[in-house]
Order: C-alpha cells, then structure tokens, then sequence
C-alpha cells in the first residue's frame, strides 16, 4: 500500500477582467466548494463531479490518502499575489508534513494566472517538486480549457487532460489518473516527455468535443495512449489567460523519448491539419432573438440562445443585457434568461415580495463598454434562498449557494436572478425559482458551450449570439502582453506580431 498525497488549486483565468481573485474568494463557497484541508476534502470532494472524486473513488481502500490542500474558484480576474501565495504555502506546508509520500496527486485547471506569475501551475509544480524530490511521481488532471506550458509537462510525470466539453467527465478524468499514478508506483518516473503547442488559438465557441473537428482529435490522441505510452493529452486552451504559452497543446509522457516525441508529433499534425475546420455560425443580438422566435413559433422544444460573451464560467459578470434587451425589444413570448446575476436586483425583489411591482435598473454595472443596466417594470413572480444541489451531467451533485435569488417578469420575458456568479450548466437554479426549461419557447443562457450537457438534449435548435461581454469570443480582440509572437490569434487568421507591432 503506497502514501499517497492528494490537492487541488484551481483558477481559470480571464487576464483581461479587471476584478481579481482573491484569497476571500477561495474560502467562500458559491459554485464550488470552499477552501478545504485535511479530512474536510475528503468530506466535500467525494461523490462529487470534480476529478479529486473519481480518483478518491478508484483509489480508496487500494492505498494511504494523505489529503493536504484542496481550492477552486470560478473564472475571473487574475488571482492575486496574496491568495497564490497564502493558498500555495498552506498546501506545500501540508505537503512537507506529509513526508515521506510514495507519490501526489494534484487536481489543478491549467489557464491561472496571477500578479506574479504567468503559468501559475507550473510554478507551483516547481515548488511542488522542490520538496519531494525527483524520485516521487506527480500526476495532474487538468481541463479542457488549460493552457499548458513545457514546466507543466516537465514538473509532472503523467498530466490527463478532461475529455470533454461540455465537461462531463471530470470524475473519470480523475480515475484515469489513479491508473497512470498505479503504473507510476509499479515502474517509477518515465524518461521521455513531449510538449507540442498548436501555431493557432482556438475561440471556446469553437472547442466543443460533441463534434468534429475536436471530436475526432480526442479520438486520435487516446488511440495513441497505452504499453510504454502513459497519457496523450490534447487540450484546447484558454484564450483569455494572457501568457506566452497560451492555446492548444499535446503532452505525452512515455517510457522513451522516442514514443513521446512520436506521439506527441502524430497528434499535432493531425490538428494542425484540421485547422480550418474549427468554425461556428454567430449572430447579433436582434438577428438571433427573430431568428428563434421563427423556430419557435412552429417548435415543440425550447430554443437555445448561447449568450457566449457573458459566459461566468470564462470571467464574464452575467449581468450584461444585450440578450435580455433584445428580447424585449422584439416582443419574445415564454423567453427565460439566466442565471442573471444582480445582488442589489435580487435584495429589492426579496425586499417587495413576492406578486410586487418593481422598477429596477437590472445589471449592467461591471462593463464591458457598451454595456448599460436594462431598466424597467419587472413583477416578483419567485423568491428563493439560492441554497441549491445540482442535477445535471456536467457539474451534478453539487451544493450551491447562489445567495437570494428571484424570478422577474417582464412582459414574456423572465429574468433567473441570483446574487452569485453561476454558468448556466445546470437546470437546477431555474427549477429552483419555478422555471421549468422544457416548457419554455426560447431560453437565453449565459453560457459557452457547457449549458449544452444539461440543456442540449432538451433543445430545438441552437444559436450562438454575441452581445457585449467580458468573454470576447475573437481572441484577435484581446491586448495580449505576453502572447508569444507568430501564433494566429484565430483558426486560419491574423498571426500576433508581438507587443511593439500591435500598439
């Protein structure tokens, strides 16, 4: 039986919003657990949809878990030198109490960035390794959406990506783990590492693994895995996180440099190859709001608008009203938009009651430019607590605290408020207020593509709409500092000449 240390310190983020993460954010609990230590993560992370449960469940009983720090905070702003710095000497100190380990596992994102540091991961890897030496294997999970760098691949000797995204697979990301950290305990550290990044960064829109071109790339790289080939990893990248390695990736760690360096070229061509596939059809606020309301006027199902830009889940507010605007504007009948967030919305409708009549001036106050709160006569049809456990494929099993929420009506559009950030990847905050997805005609969903597992099989048809967000969808808007030069800021687009030419 090895001793076998567990974390997690996870970020995910937008270089290019202005709030930051801080410490107080990773000790508050909303869509994630708070900051857990010791037998509090075995508590909070078991039979939950994090990777950290999948490999709790394969390794359970099998082997000494020494659990040290476990962290996770929603996508926003750079994560300050505080709570880095507070987070990473909490979990190497419970690391270096643990000693001696035969081996540690990290659940991490991929995409952190903070004051300091633009590879966050791959400075804690090298802290990481810094204290339990070169003898002890380290495996990471990571997300679809990480940016990886050469120190990731480096620092760690086996790095499994998530599968998919929508991401409904994080548990089994986790098991898959636990089997390359057996293999490890059984053969000790490979020698060979492969670290390939694409020449073009792929938009999230973009990215979805339901369909090709990044269906059929997850398909290549685990026909590539197995005997001396321990993981072929292919992620998609975070175009947001301003940092040099930004994009996607191939990692492969094997048991000669020769397999790794096959491998790992055989994937990259393979996507490089597929470039001009990665495309999606967008529209502008008012041609995807008449266009859904002409599907639904002869559908049974909802129609789904994907309010991409506002996404929470890559650092938007989800408070922007471009959609919600439109939607009113056109006259949209048994339209729903969520999940708003708007605490000061949410304590007025809870403060009224509900059945009142409120004039509101609804979100609209964290920018971006060209972003102004929707005002309006809103009716209080729903009040809740915000106290929530989710139900769908990608993010099921979990305890939310939204804060006060409410249901408002205005007109044939009702708003899903809540007083806490939360992607719209779960049926369950909109049931929680009275809302039913199925029977709705349009549903207005601030999200990029995981909305799909929950909501996907219950839609009509799809449209993406892009109204201004935090979450610019074309990376070729973004003033990167850091972004290596030569890498097109699009599939098949302009390449990033560097700072000095871009100003």
């Amino acid at each position: 039986m090895a001793r076998i240390a567990i974390g997690g310190f996870m970020h995910e983020t937008n270089s290019f919003v202005s709030t930051p993460t801080d410490y107080k954010t990773y000790c508050t609990q909303g869509s994630r657990p708070p900051l857990s230590r010791g037998k509090e993560i075995l508590e909070r992370l078991r039979n939950t949809s994090f990777a950290t449960s999948g490999f709790l469940q394969a390794m359970q009983g099998k082997h000494e878990l020494v659990p040290t720090v476990w962290g996770a905070a929603l996508a926003s702003g750079t994560v300050t030198r505080e709570a880095f710095e507070r987070i990473c000497a909490e979990l190497i100190g419970a690391l270096s109490l643990a000693l001696p380990v035969d081996g540690l596992y990290l659940d991490l994102h991929g995409a952190m960035v903070t004051d300091d540091f633009e590879d966050g991961e791959g400075e804690l890897l090298r802290r990481v390794r810094a204290v339990v030496g070169e003898n002890v294997p380290v495996v990471i999970s990571l997300d679809w959406h990480a940016n990886v760098t050469a120190r990731m691949v480096r620092f760690s000797d086996g790095l499994v990506g998530y599968l998919t995204y929508p991401h409904i697979d994080q548990p089994e990301t986790g098991q898959r783990a636990a089997k390359v950290m057996t293999k490890l305990l059984e053969r000790g550290r490979p020698k060979g590492r492969a670290f390939r990044k694409t020449p073009f960064l792929i938009p999230l829109t973009s990215q979805c693994t339901d369909i090709d071109p990044s269906k059929a790339v997850v398909e290549k790289a685990l026909s590539l895995e197995g005997g001396d080939v321990l993981n072929v990893s292919y992620l998609s990248g975070f175009p947001p996180s301003d940092l040099a390695e930004c994009g996607p990736s191939v990692s492969v760690h094997a048991y000669s440099q020769e397999l790794a360096d096959k491998a790992a070229d055989t994937l990259a061509q393979d996507i490089e190859r597929r470039e001009p596939e990665f495309a999606v059809r967008y529209y502008a606020p008012d041609e995807g709001v008449k266009k859904a309301m002409e599907i639904a006027a002869k559908a049974s199902r909802p129609v789904i608008l994907a309010d991409t830009q506002d996404n929470p889940g890559a650092g938007g507010t989800a408070d922007t009203t471009g959609v919600l605007a439109a939607l009113v504007r056109n006259n949209a009948q048994s339209a729903c938009v969520g999940v708003f967030c708007d605490p000061d919305a949410a304590a007025a409708a809870h403060k009224a009651g509900e059945g009142a009549q409120i004039e509101l001036k609804l979100g609209g106050k964290f920018g971006p430019e060209g972003v102004e709160p929707f005002q309006g006569r809103f009716r209080v049809v729903k009040l809740g607590n915000g106290l929530v456990r989710t139900t769908g494929p990608h993010v099921g099993g979990r305890n939310l605290n939204l804060g006060p929420m409410a249901l408002l009506q205005i007109g044939g559009v009702t708003v899903v408020l809540s007083s806490v950030r939360m992607q719209a990847h779960d049926q369950a905050p909109f049931r929680h207020v009275g809302i039913e997805p199925k029977d709705q005609k349009i549903l207005a969903l601030k999200s990029t593509v995981h909305f799909r597992a929950d909501f996907g099989p219950l839609a009509e048809d799809i449209l993406v709409v892009l109204a201004p967000g935090a979450h610019w969808t074309d990376p070729a808007k973004y003033p990167y500092k850091r972004l290596r030069a030569g890498v097109r800021l699009y599939p098949l687009g302009p390449k990033f000449l560097g700072v000095q030419a871009s100003r």
